[in-house]
């Protein structure tokens, strides 16, 4: 039996603690951000604000004390916002111990330093074992135990088996790939969502739809393999997989924002409308643009995609700009 600690209430740490609950041999803790959330959670079982409809099992502790989630841990699982674990790793990197093994779930780059959320954990808990999960899951379908694979990446291969028997049930298939190949596709296929979004919003068709995921995974695997990832990974889950998920599944908030930019609502009033949900691309582009120019990597969607959100750009000038590009090899 392993001790998870799940740190971040949203809907992706409940769908999380949920199927780890439904798998069984596991001691799990949920750490939520807010005091009257965690309240809400321990007296009714329910996120009603994030994931509504799923109970969790009387055994999950729920808490607001990070010390206490992170106590006795084998496995500390971050599902914050990308931009918020950084103040988190602050808090416990004190307090962790160095058989600890720290996963990341968050799909994002920090917007500042372009660092993944690996690389922030590094930089607090050099000694510690460090991996990320990844790949194409839908918070409420995990929940709901529809059949979903992701990827679990560290570098020692025997803990990655490991995690992987851990995470792994009847209704979550778990495969083992790269580090930097999960967290890049994983948090770069947000921006591509995005754009994906506009397109629909745009009413373009789906040819258009169809050009832009399959160029958004060239733009994509270019900056990964620029970072060290391997080309492969951006073929599997956590590549084309992710992608095609976000860019065409309802339950994608990328998606939804770039729908509705598309459609001409102001971005404010779209991240209003999210009530306190995070839509990871709209601070992911800006951190994806950064880190291909320090790598001279060109990235064309991306670059769009910022000037949409970022310069109120109009989005089908951005699409005009994208297909005026001159001719090139595929």
């Amino acid at each position: 039996m392993s001790r998870i600690a799940v740190i971040g209430a949203g809907a992706w740490g409940t769908a999380l603690t949920v199927s780890l609950a439904r798998r069984g041999g596991h001691r799990l803790t949920l750490w939520a951000h807010s005091p009257d959330h965690a309240a809400r959670l321990a007296d009714t079982g329910e996120n009603t604000r994030y994931l509504p409809g799923f109970i969790l099992p009387a055994d999950v502790e729920v808490t607001h004390d990070l010390s206490f989630a992170i106590s006795g841990a084998d496995i500390i699982l971050c599902v914050t916002p990308s931009q918020a674990l950084r103040s988190v790793m602050v808090q416990i990197a004190p307090i962790i111990t160095a058989r600890q093994v720290l996963l990341s779930a968050s799909k994002g780059i920090e917007e500042k330093t372009f660092l993944r959320m690996s690389q922030i954990m590094f930089e607090y808990v050099p000694s510690n074992p460090i991996g990320t999960l990844g790949g194409p899951s839908f918070a409420y379908e995990v929940a709901a135990a529809m059949p979903t694979a992701i990827t679990l990446a560290v570098d020692d291969p025997i803990l990655g088996k490991s995690l992987q028997d851990d995470f792994s049930s009847a209704s979550l298939r778990t495969y083992r790939n790269d580090v930097i190949g999960t967290e890049l596709g994983g948090a770069l296929k947000n921006v591509i969502a995005l754009a994906a979004g506009v397109v629909t919003g745009l009413e373009l068709g789906n040819n258009a739809t169809s050009a832009l995921i399959t160029r958004g995974i060239a733009e994509i695997t270019r900056l990964t393999m620029a970072c060290g990832g391997r080309r492969e990974t951006m073929s599997g889950l956590s590549g084309i997989g992710d992608l095609v998920l976000t860019c065409t599944g309802g339950l994608s908030r990328n998606r939804t924002v770039g729908v509705e930019l598309g459609k001409g609502r102001k971005l404010d009033d779209i991240i209003a409308g999210l009530n306190g949900k995070v839509a990871e691309g709209v601070l992911t582009t800006t951190a994806a643009l950064g880190l291909a120019r320090r790598y001279g990597v060109e990235m064309p969607i991306t670059e769009q995609m910022a000037a949409i959100l970022h310069e109120q750009k109009a989005p089908l000038d951005a699409i005009r700009d994208l297909m005026s590009r001159p001719g090139r090899t595929e």
